[in-house]
Parts: structure tokens; C-alpha cells; sequence
């Protein structure tokens, strides 16, 4: 009869951040444990709060499923002597298996053949496997930091309280630390302190409700957004929405409970973003808006508990709030006596990275980073304010408000720019060249902003590289995979055309002073290549989300210098692949890079000669591919792939024709070379666009 399972864990208060991923890790190490065993089960659920991680699952069988295995042993020759009498080495096989030497195979292998054995594996019965894989589990979690206590060995997030393992209504022994398993946890801490026995893995989340405990996230999660939005019409605004804030907070209470407070009005003066941040940051408050969007003096705060003394609470939560903006008004006013430009050469004093020099060599190297990639899309008419805002872009980071609120790095520095009389255009560069923070940011709104935030990633990426750092597995201290995509995002997003590897050659070239005395191993690539491969993992990893992943290593093959054109090569080849066409072209193409990948090393290179042509069916493709190729050429200038991909396939019949009534592989030497500089010159067309040779064709056909 299939029982549930559930596995707590009871701790002192967990960091709302490490909830999530120590459930993911428990989920993880127990359900491989039990697939490992072949021990069926249902559904799986975690439950998750500061005081506690659980799993529950569903259904779980009595015993592991028996299985029949192949046992392969000495080989036949080893086996059995010349005679076909089993040897010693048969007999102690068989032994080992507990069988007879009657009941031995033999299997033929690529080594050969072998002496073997059918078993049977019985599985084992559910307590046995889950005793193992419970306590695989509870120390298979993994916390960024972690504490001992008392005389233990053993470590984890916070002190661990009470455990609780239940296969149905029969307790399993799990210890960890010097805490034993039993069947009795505990509701909240303070309007449910007393213990409470679970008979079985069902009562679990019903009893804590009872407790006045929501141990599902989702549930809690739900329930914190619908009172924070009843909470918020109830003080005459809305709430200002913050999924990532929702998030933490869900994780920082048991049973959510908002309670609505307000601060002074005159701090509205300040940036919108600084009274947020106070707000966030250090007391994990709410903000509400008006119906125009415009912040009100009120927020919302979350307590574990249901206030008995509203007054009280509220005092508490307003005077913390107090003390945070009076701060917030301090800095403001003081960074405000120092003009951004004065601020600039205090950058020499802060290092970026140790290698590579302080912020202020950085701001010079991506300024004229900036400056090159505004002539090189275009945009010279931005110079001047690309010149002066990429100049004062880094200089708020040695201001008292940053130093505290690192988040408002470029907030800051657009509002002291104003403040120091730079143009709008100027502070509003200052501030998107950090656009986009995330995947879900907007992208830079102006020219400037965005030419400085790519000179600024591409200074990092290049940088980073160049010194041996470069991401490895999910190491990634630089945040060079984020910057790379926003690169991406913007390049595309606005529209710019130029060449990333001119970029990026650009970009070690105002290195160079600082890679003088990097040493390289031997074998590595180049800096260069490293880059540029980066970024097509990147676009293939981005597009691969959207487009069918042959499709996008298709485009990607043939380059992706020009990151425009490249995406819409991806666009139109993937609208191509749908068609019940497609997959006798791609054949044909498959079929043409063959005999050039083969036969195109000895030939040496130059033109087709077209007087050397014999055969009707060549002269014919010729006429084709020479009215072809130009119109290729003018929709590729145009941009309009769709267009020759067009013209390319209306090159197939002709194509098959050659193939049927051409011999390539002439014997007379002159004629089979001419045909194999042809069949380059095709390839070389189709190439424009894609490499099809990478397309599943198969897979083409049937989409």
C-alpha cells in the first residue's frame, strides 16, 4: 500500500534568500535518491518558512522496483578451456551470483564475447531506502553560509530546532546535528508555541494552518499580495509593484500581516528612488502611489503577528522610518555641496579590479570607447554629450548616498547632474548607461546613454577576458553573462549597426597598457576569440529560446558581426524552414558543401571559368547563379532577407538538374576543378544567410 512521506527540518530563523534554493537542493538530493532505488511515488510538494523546510511526497510504493540486470564476467576464452569445460574462473563467477554454471549465457561485445549471467535485483523495501535518502537529504542542502552550534559537527543555515520524518504514520530515524526525528513540530512562534503530533504526512499543512502557520509559499505569497492591495485601497493609494520584495518578504514572516504607516511630507522633495530605497532596503516596507503614480508619505509594513496595539506598532515602524530619511536627507544635502565634476579625479582612489586599474582609468578607456562606436553607428552628431556624460558617468559612486544605497548608482548621478546644471541630456545619459539592470529592464531611451552602457560592458567583458577571469560553470563574479546579453538587448533594441569584433578590437586596443604583462596559457585563444565566442554562446543560448536551435547555429555559422543583420537572417531562414520545400533545398545545399568540403582542399583557388563548361545542364545553372547572385546582393544590402532566400531557392531545380546530368568528379583534371570552383561560388551564395548544412532538414519538413 503506497504511504506519503514528509521530511521537516525546524530552525531558528532561516534568511528569507536561502529558503527557496535549500528546498530546490531537498527536493533534488531525495527524489534522485529514490529514483536511484526505483522507488515510485506521486506528486512532490516543499514548504517553505523562517522557521522550517519541509517535502512532501505523495504516494510513495512499499519497495523499490525488482529489475533484471545483464552481469557480464570473464571472458568466453577464460571461461571454458578447450574442451568447453568451464574453468575456475566460470565456476567463481557462477559462485558469486549464486547460480549454477548451466545457467551462464554468453554475449558478444566490441571486445567480444563474454561470459554473463542474468540477475535479479529485488528492490529494496521503502523504510531501508528512505532512511539512506533522507539523511543524504537533510546534510545534502547547501547555504552560502552556514553555523555551528553547541558541540556538533554538523552545519546549517541557523541552530536546528526539531526534525520530523513520517513514512505514513511510522516515524523514520533521521539525526542531524544533535537533533533526533520524531513526529511532533511546531506552529508560530508566538500564537502557537506549543508542540503538535502528527499522526500522518497528510495532517501536515492543515495542522500548522491551525498553528497559524501558511507553510506553502505560494499560498502565503498569494495571501501577502491580496492583503497588501486591500491594505493599500484602504490608505487611499496603490501598491507600487515589487515582485522581488513580495518575494522576500513572503519569506520573512509565517502568517503576513500589513499594517499601514506614514512619514513627513516634506520628504517628497527627495528622488522618488532614494525614499524607496530607504524604504526597502533596510525596513522591507511598501510603497504606495497616487492615481497619477506619484509616491504618497504612507507605506506598508509586514509583521509576523497581528497587532494588538495598531498605535504602538505603528510608532515603532514610523520612528525606524524616521531615523532611515533623515539619513537619506543628510546625504542628499551634503553630495549636493560637490559638484559631480569635482568628484571625478576621486575615482583614481577607487580600484575596479586590481588588474585593470581604478574606475577613473576605466572611465577614460570606455569614453573613447564610447566616442568610437558613436562614429562607427552613425551618431556623431552625440559626441559632445557621449564625451561629457561617460566623463561624470562613474563619479557618484564616491558619494555618501551611493556608498550607502549602492542600487542608486546612475539615480544619483543623473540627479546631482542636474543639480549641478548639466543638461537634461547629460544627467539622462549619466543614468540609463546602466539600462538595462535585468532581464526585464527597460532598454536606454537616447543615443548617448546607450553608446556609454555598451562601451562600459564591452571595456568589462574585454577586460575580464583578457586577464584570464572569464565565467566558469556558475561562477560568474563579474556579471559578464548579464552584461553580454544587455549588449545584445541594446544593439538590437535601437537598431546599431556596426562590427562587433571591430568593437571589440577597439576595446583591447585602449587595454593594451594594462594586458602589457598578462601572461597567457599556452594553447589559449586569443582574447579577441574568446569574446566573440562568448557572444555567440550568448545569442545562441537568447535565440535558442525563440527559434529552433539548428536554425539559430545556421545563421550563427556563417557570422554574426553585424548583430542586425544576423537576427534578421535568424528571422527570415526561420520562416523559410516551415515551408514542405524546404527540405529538398537544404539536401541539395547539404549535397554541394559535400564535394567542396571534400574535394575543395585540392583544388587551388580562383574563378570559374565558364568557357570551360560542356555540358548543357552547367551552363544552364551558370546563367541561373549569375542573375542570381546579384539580385542576392542587392536585397542583402537591403536587408531583406526574406527576399534572397527567394532567389536562392529558385536556384534548386537547376541545381538537381546539374547533380543528375553532370559527372563533378570528371576524369580530365581542368573540367572536375572548374566544377568544384562552381560549386564554392554556390555554396558561397547560399552562405549570405545561413549555413544549411547545419539545418535538420527531417525536422524541417515536419514543422
Amino acid at each position: 500500500m503506497a504511504r506519503d512521506l514528509l521530511l521537516e527540518i525546524g530552525a531558528e530563523e532561516i534568511p528569507a534568500s536561502f529558503i527557496v534554493p535549500a528546498l530546490e537542493d531537498l527536493k533534488r538530493v531525495l527524489t534522485e535518491r529514490m529514483a536511484d532505488a526505483r522507488l515510485k511515488h506521486g506528486d512532490v510538494r516543499t514548504f517553505g518558512t523562517p522557521r522550517r523546510l519541509a517535502i512532501l511526497v505523495r504516494d510513495v510504493a512499499d519497495s523499490g522496483e525488482d529489475v533484471t540486470k545483464e552481469v557480464l564476467g570473464p571472458s568466453a576464452k577464460a571461461a571454458f578451456d578447450a574442451q568447453g569445460k568451464p574453468t575456475k574462473a566460470a565456476e567463481k563467477f557462477a559462485e558469486g551470483l549464486k547460480l549454477t554454471v548451466d545457467a551462464l549465457g554468453r554475449t558478444t561485445t566490441a571486445k567480444g564475447e563474454y561470459v554473463s549471467a542474468r540477475v535479479e535485483e529485488k528492490g529494496r523495501p521503502a523504510d531501508a531506502i528512505l532512511q539512506d535518502a533522507l539523511h543524504a537529504a537533510v546534510h545534502g542542502i547547501n547555504f552560502r553560509k552556514s553555523m555551528r552550534w553547541g558541540d556538533v559537527d554538523t552545519s546549517f543555515a541557523r541552530p536546528v530546532q526539531w526534525l520530523v520524518a513520517l513514512l505514513g504514520d511510522t516515524e523514520l530515524p533521521v539525526v542531524l546535528g544533535d537533533v533526533k526525528s520524531g513526529r511532533t513540530t511546531y506552529g508560530h512562534r508566538f500564537l502557537a508555541p506549543g508542540p503538535i503530533t502528527l499522526k500522518t504526512p497528510a495532517d501536515y499543512e492543515s495542522a500548522l494552518e491551525k498553528a497559524h502557520v501558511l507553510a506553502d509559499i505560494g499560498k502565503r505569497r498569494a495571501a501577502l499580495v491580496e492583503k497588501l492591495h486591500a491594505a493599500a485601497k484602504a490608505a487611499g493609494g496603490q501598491l507600487m509593484e515589487d515582485e522581488g520584495l513580495v518575494d522576500q518578504v513572503t519569506n520573512l514572516v509565517e502568517l503576513p500581516n500589513p499594517v499601514v504607516g506614514s512619514f513627513d511630507a516634506r520628504h517628497l522633495d527627495l528622488p522618488p528612488e532614494v525614499l524607496v530605497q530607504e524604504m526597502k532596503s533596510h525596513q522591507r516596507y511598501f510603497s504606495l502611489l497616487d492615481g497619477q503614480g506619484k509616491l504618497l508619505p504612507r507605506f506598508i509594513a509586514v509583521s509576523n503577528t497581528p497587532v494588538r496595539d495598531a498605535q504602538l506598532s505603528l510608532r515603532g515602524y514610523e520612528r525606524v522610518l524616521r531615523a532611515r530619511l533623515a539619513d537619506g536627507r543628510f546625504f542628499f544635502d551634503e553630495d549636493r555641496r560637490t559638484p559631480l565634476s569635482d568628484r571625478v579625479e576621486k575615482l583614481g582612489r577607487v580600484v575596479w579590479q586590481g588588474q585593470l586599474g581604478t574606475y577613473l582609468e576605466k572611465v577614460e578607456r570606455f569614453r573613447a570607447l564610447a566616442g568610437w562606436l558613436a562614429q562607427a553607428t552613425g551618431r556623431a552628431g552625440e559626441a559632445a554629450t557621449v564625451e561629457r556624460a561617460a566623463t561624470l558617468s562613474k563619479a557618484d559612486l564616491v558619494t555618501g548616498m551611493v556608498g550607502e544605497f549602492p542600487e542608486l548608482q546612475g539615480v544619483m548621478g543623473r540627479e546631482y547632474a542636474r543639480a549641478g546644471g548639466e543638461p537634461d541630456a547629460v544627467a539622462l545619459a549619466i543614468f540609463e548607461h546602466y539600462l538595462p539592470r535585468g532581464a526585464e529592464d527597460a532598454l536606454p531611451s537616447h543615443d548617448a546613454g546607450a553608446l556609454i552602457g555598451l562601451a562600459d560592458r564591452l571595456d568589462s567583458l574585454c577586460g575580464i577576458f583578457a586577464i584570464g577571469k572569464a565565467p566558469s560553470g556558475a561562477a560568474d563574479p563579474f556579471a559578464l553573462r548579464r552584461a553580454c546579453l544587455s549588449i545584445i538587448r541594446i544593439v538590437l533594441g535601437r537598431g546599431y549597426r556596426f562590427s562587433l569584433s571591430a568593437a571589440v578590437d577597439e576595446a583591447l586596443r585602449l587595454l593594451a597598457p594594462k594586458l602589457a604583462n598578462v601572461k597567457r596559457k599556452p594553447g589559449e585563444a586569443a582574447p579577441r576569440e574568446q569574446v566573440l565566442e562568448f557572444f555567440r554562446g550568448r545569442l545562441k543560448a537568447l535565440w535558442g529560446e525563440q527559434y529552433r536551435t539548428d536554425v539559430v547555429e545556421a545563421v550563427l555559422a556563417v557570422g554574426f558581426d553585424d548583430l542586425v543583420a544576423a537576427k534578421k537572417r535568424l528571422e527570415a531562414l526561420s520562416l523559410l524552414v516551415g515551408h514542405s520545400d524546404f527540405q529538398p533545398l537544404a539536401a541539395a545545399f547539404k549535397r554541394v558543401v559535400n564535394i567542396v568540403e571534400k574535394q575543395g582542399k585540392d583544388v587551388a583557388g580562383g574563378q570559374t571559368n565558364p568557357q570551360r563548361f560542356t555540358d548543357e545542364p552547367e551552363k544552364n545553372l551558370h546563367t541561373a547563379f549569375t542573375q542570381a547572385r546579384a539580385k542576392v546582393g542587392e536585397h542583402v544590402r537591403a536587408d531583406d532577407f526574406a527576399g534572397a532566400l527567394k532567389e536562392i531557392t529558385g536556384l534548386k531545380p537547376a541545381v538537381d538538374t546539374f547533380f543528375d546530368k553532370v559527372m563533378v568528379m570528371a576524369e580530365d583534371k581542368d573540367l572536375r576543378e572548374n566544377r568544384i570552383r562552381f560549386l564554392t561560388e554556390i555554396g558561397a551564395l547560399f552562405n549570405q544567410v545561413a549555413d544549411f548544412s547545419k539545418i535538420q532538414a527531417e525536422t524541417a519538413a515536419a514543422a
